[in-house]
């Protein structure tokens, strides 16, 4: 179930706590001729996204249309069908609604939307699916209190930039709060404003860029389905904005969930779809990261052909980056990464010499903080495995202290399986690196 995000931010508006629209949802109906006896938990439980039954989605409507003082029908509490429409069904101003609802409810940390699982099957396939396929958004212009330009879209990309460079510096927990609050009170004032089309499509491109920070910052917190729904989000954003570069980039952001939660078909799907509707507009960048990510999901699967072509389509994209041509978004695409991304494949292959030529390749390359982290971790892992554990534990050392002072549940995972590895070496060496690792994971999120 998706959680239901309008009728939260509408009741937030209102004024009306969960038991007390239980209490005027039991009193109308008395007067209608209803035995309702509903409780603040029915109320939590349709926030979660259980549909009320019979009349009782009308008589919410009545209910905060005269709190509000304005006609409040049930496309306003998220209720217009026999259930939840996804975002993607509705017109770009009913998603611009629903997707500013989420941001509200994220920052006040609703525990109906911060443990929302994880979409599966076709509600997590569509979105890709929409992007892909017509219709487009003929028009995006839109009428509104505040008349949106230029400096409002700089500003817009200043802080995706800003929020960008936190986030690999200190880590998606302590970067999410800041992101989440920015997007409430700057961006959603400037996506119900007035703009032209073409000055709509920079002011989507640009908010479609700051979601897709907010939802890597969700999937570094370990909150994988709200993660995944703010990446749907950017990637309607994306759709809207006729940039199909920006698009193709926020797929390789749902291919690198897909490869977390071991989705290894989706991955590979996803990134076909990438490369194939991105067309002229997706750069060398991110299709060597895309390309590589489907080597790491071919090699998972066990079709050590399919890995190494895509291995060779990665290399031969990363050769073609030229930096100064790239958007900022595919900054990430440093070099080094295709090389760590190639070494988690072959080590996938059981090919551990070449593995390790490509980690060491990464590790010798400069990256910022996060990426050196993942790096030597490979790398770390990589020795392990070749026995070769004095170079090992020198390599983790370096790692657990480059990671101190990031907030980062992704890191974490990182530093633990490190740490498992040299623990099962069982030396005296190892168990000291393990110590250090220890200290790190010590100090609570």
């Amino acid at each position: 179930m998706e959680p239901n995000t309008l009728l939260d931010a509408i009741l937030d508006e209102a004024g009306i706590s969960h038991a007390g629209l239980a209490a005027r949802i039991n009193q109308l109906g008395r007067c209608r001729g209803l035995a309702l006896r509903y409780e603040h938990t029915a109320v939590a439980r349709w926030l979660k996204g259980q549909r009320p039954r019979g009349q009782v989605p009308d008589l919410i409507c009545e209910i905060l249309g005269e709190r509000l003082h304005r006609p409040v029908g049930l496309d306003d509490i998220g209720l217009s069908g026999p259930g939840l429409r996804r975002e993607t069904d509705t017109p770009l101003s009913g998603f611009v609604e629903r997707a500013t609802a989420l941001w509200r409810s994220d920052e006040q940390q609703r525990p109906h939307l911060l443990d929302a699982p994880a979409l599966t099957g076709t509600s997590a396939v569509m979105p890709v699916w929409e992007w892909e396929n017509p219709p487009e958004d003929f028009d995006v212009s839109r009428d509104g209190l505040t008349r949106v330009g230029m400096a409002d879209i700089e500003m817009l990309r200043a802080a995706r930039s800003h929020y960008e460079q936190m986030y690999r510096k200190a880590g998606g927990i302590a970067t999410r709060a800041r992101i989440v609050g920015f997007l409430n009170s700057e961006a959603a004032p400037l996506l119900r404003g007035s703009y032209s089309d073409a000055t709509g499509r920079q002011l989507h491109r640009a908010t479609g860029g700051l979601v897709a920070v907010a939802g890597i910052c969700a999937y570094d917190s370990d909150a994988l389905g709200l993660a995944q729904r703010y990446l749907h989000q950017a990637l309607r954003l994306a759709k809207a904005s006729g940039d199909r570069g920006l698009g193709a980039y926020v797929i390789a952001l749902l291919v690198n969930q897909s490869l977390f939660v071991r989705e290894y078909r989706q991955a590979v799907a996803f990134a076909e779809a990438a490369l194939r509707a991105a067309g002229p507009q997706i750069t060398p960048a991110l299709s060597a990261d895309l390309y590589a990510m489907q080597a790491k999901s071919y090699a998972r699967l066990g079709d050590g052909a399919s890995a190494l072509s895509c291995i060779r389509r990665a290399e031969a994209a990363a050769e073609r980056i030229r930096p100064g041509l790239e958007p900022a978004e595919t900054g990430y695409v440093q070099p080094g990464l295709v090389n760590v991304q190639v070494a988690e494949a072959l080590l996938s292959l059981g090919d551990l010499r070449a593995a390790r030529e490509q980690a060491d390749a990464a590790v010798d390359t400069p990256a910022h903080d996060r990426g050196r982290v993942h790096r030597l971790a490979m790398l770390t892992h990589i020795e392990l495995r070749q026995g070769d554990a004095d170079r090992a534990v020198a390599n983790a050392a370096q790692m657990t202290e480059q990671a101190r002072g990031m907030e980062s549940q992704r890191l974490r995972d990182r530093l633990r399986a490190v740490r498992e590895h040299l623990a099962e070496t069982g030396s005296s060496a190892t168990d000291e690196a393990a110590d250090l690792i220890d200290e790190v994971l010590r100090v609570p999120l």
